[in-house]
């Protein structure tokens, strides 16, 4: 019978944690400080995977702040992912007499049944122009965990 270790994030590791991740000017973007702690298994996707490689190694009681340069965290920005989509998309994608405006998050429908997200930038006769880049592209981040429990 082997012991299994649990004194340190692995892959595959269930963990109760406080996280906040914030913009480089302090604005909270999610803080489970003020709240209940979150409970995670690492490595299928409920965190982004830079973030869940931060907490590998780390031991229950470990707490710290990472900044997180934009390459670090969601990568640099990519322009080819902002496209233009033909409007009748954009109608099989929304709901009936929904009006959609730029900075509106918009969910689309992939051809093999995924579902993926854009910001609409502006709206012309035929195409909308999209930004498919993460939200958090680009920016200087921080990311303040503790780590409570392992499982």
């Amino acid at each position: 019978m082997s012991i299994i270790d649990i004194s340190e994030v692995k892959p595959g590791s269930h963990i109760t944690l406080h996280s906040r991740l914030a913009f480089a000017d302090g604005a909270d973007i999610v803080n489970t400080f003020t709240e209940k702690s979150a409970t995670l298994l690492l490595g299928v996707g409920q965190l982004a995977s830079p973030l869940e490689e931060i907490l590998l190694g780390l031991k229950v009681g470990h707490h710290s702040t990472f900044r997180l340069e934009p390459d670090q965290a969601f990568g640099p920005r990519n322009p080819e992912l902002v496209q233009w989509v033909s409007l009748a998309i954009l109608r099989e994608n929304s709901m009936i007499g929904e009006d959609f405006s730029p900075g509106d998050l918009v969910e689309f429908n992939a051809p093999n049944g995924d579902r993926y997200a854009g910001v609409l930038k502006k709206v012309g006769e035929t195409a909308a122009l999209f930004d498919f880049n993460h939200p958090l592209v680009g920016q200087l981040l921080s990311f303040e965990v503790e780590i409570i429990g392992i499982l």
